[in-house]
């Protein structure tokens, strides 16, 4: 068990979280450079939950769900925990993590298209992971497959067993790729941007599905977007990204009402939503900053507002002001400093 997760053991009677993340860092390096994605992410998500982390592209969103599963290129490197019902994932190995993946943790990728082989059926598709890690008969797993494909509301459920990804609407392929990450009935799901490429309509469609069978399952979920919409549609908790650190995290509504921190502050100015007629959108100057180097103290500062010289000191320590909130900033009231 890593030394970063030994350090923070759950106190004796309480309930030890689905996934614990204690000082996550990725970097990748290259003969050129090295890119440092992710700079000690802290996180926890309690069985039944869903987490949504929020931040703009180059965030380290995306880079903190492929390490979950240690779904990175042979040159990136992990340090600092990971923990995942109980078990230390940066000590698996390569057959226990060919278990693990698909069996306790699923994800549905951003891009069905990409994620589903071209070549298949939708239904072999399916019925090949419910073999894989069941162990059941081809017969058996091709009736989950249509159980699958019935939960996930694909109208004429048997008709799509037969059907290849290229025949299915956009709508229709993610509904088949989220029954692919249901098909052993894990633990956690993970699910990065799954409705980007959609229509609004559409969008909304997959989204309630998503809450509705994370509800009847009983599946933790950690659900990425940049989408502030989608997060208060599909999260129970917030967490916001920016240049590989968590900068905010909070219940989704107190979060929305009133954020802490002026980089979340800037991205609820930046979006449009009910009230908003006749009024201007204002912007967050500048863009991320570049990893190669990671920026002293506070990341934001230079495109923050309130920014003082105190905040290039030294990266600011998590403050909670009250109880469930946390964000990093010197200006949020000083109450649990972490």
């Amino acid at each position: 068990m890593s030394a970063a997760l030994d350090e923070a053991r759950p106190a004796p009677g309480a309930a030890r979280p689905l996934v614990r993340l204690r000082d996550l860092h990725v970097t990748f390096a290259t003969r050129d450079r090295t890119v440092h994605a992710v700079n000690g992410v802290d996180l926890d998500l309690a069985a039944g939950e869903v987490l949504c982390i929020l931040g703009e592209s180059g965030s380290g969103k995306s880079v903190t769900m492929r390490a979950l599963m240690r779904l990175l290129p042979r040159f990136a490197r992990i340090t600092g925990g990971i923990e995942v019902a109980g078990r230390d994932v940066t000590a698996m190995s390569e057959r226990e993590l060919a278990d693990f993946r698909g069996g306790e943790v699923a994800m549905i990728f951003q891009e069905p298209m990409t994620a589903l082989d071209p070549v298949f059926t939708i239904g072999r598709q399916i019925a090949e992971t419910v073999q894989r890690h069941e162990g059941v008969s081809r017969q058996a797993a091709e009736a989950r497959a249509l159980e699958l494909l019935e939960l996930v509301q694909i109208p004429s459920a048997r008709r799509r067993l037969a059907a290849y990804p290229h025949e299915l609407s956009g709508g229709l392929r993610q509904r088949a790729m989220i029954a692919v990450a249901l098909a052993c009935k894990p633990k956690l799901l993970l699910a990065d941007e799954p409705t980007a490429a959609l229509d609004a309509t559409v969008q909304i469609q997959v989204l309630l599905l998503l809450r509705e069978l994370q509800r009847e399952l009983g599946m933790g979920v950690i659900f990425v977007t940049h989408d502030l919409g989608v997060a208060g549609e599909i999260a129970d908790r917030v967490a916001v990204m920016y240049a590989g650190r968590v900068v905010e995290e909070g219940p989704v509504a107190a979060l929305m009402a009133g954020p802490l921190h002026p980089y979340p502050q800037g991205l609820l100015g930046a979006t449009v939503h009910a009230g908003m007629r006749g009024r201007r959108l204002t912007t967050i100057p500048g863009a991320p900053p570049l990893l190669d180097v990671v920026p002293a103290g506070c990341a934001f500062h230079p495109r923050c507002p309130h920014a003082e010289d105190a905040c290039l000191a030294a990266v600011p320590a998590m403050r909670s002001p009250s109880p469930g909130r946390r964000a990093r900033c010197l200006r949020v009231p000083d109450g649990d400093v972490s």
